[in-house]
């Protein structure tokens, strides 16, 4: 693995290997070691798993940053939020999306899986209104 170097603002939060690190200054940090990490604006709070694309992301969340008891119940509850949200959009993509992400989240590349499921909450968004920026439409959009 290559290092990977990161630039964290003061105030900022990472989680690594499920512990919350607060940075008190900016700091330039590298991981020279393969780790589970979020940072910034990728770490989803509990209050705002508000909707149906939310929650899958913050269960696969659960199934990479977690503790090894909160990994195994974030991967069941990702299981089963799929399968709702795929029963219930129109959109063959989204289901493919959803599926994509269900299987990297499987294979242990959680990763993966949460950058697809950002995928799916844009996809929401749009389909919601929630968006306040301008987002390339889904269907515009390969699964990988």
């Amino acid at each position: 693995m290559s290092n990977l170097v990161l630039e964290l603002r003061q105030g900022e939060v990472m989680i690594v290997n499920g512990a919350p690190i607060r940075f008190r200054t900016k700091s330039r940090i590298e991981l020279t070691a393969k780790a589970r990490f979020l940072f910034g604006k990728q770490i989803m709070q509990p209050d705002q798993a508000d909707s149906p694309a939310r929650r899958i992301y913050f269960a696969l969340q659960s199934a990479y940053i977690g503790t090894d008891l909160e990994r195994e119940n974030g991967l069941v509850s990702a299981r089963e939020l799929v399968g709702e949200f795929k029963g219930a959009t129109t959109s063959a993509l989204a289901r493919e999306i959803l599926d994509a992400a269900l299987a990297a989240a499987e294979a242990d590349d959680c990763y993966r899986a949460l950058k697809l499921a950002r995928r799916i909450i844009r996809h929401e968004d749009t389909v919601l209104g929630r968006v306040t920026s301008i987002v390339k439409p889904l269907e515009q959009e390969p699964p990988n």
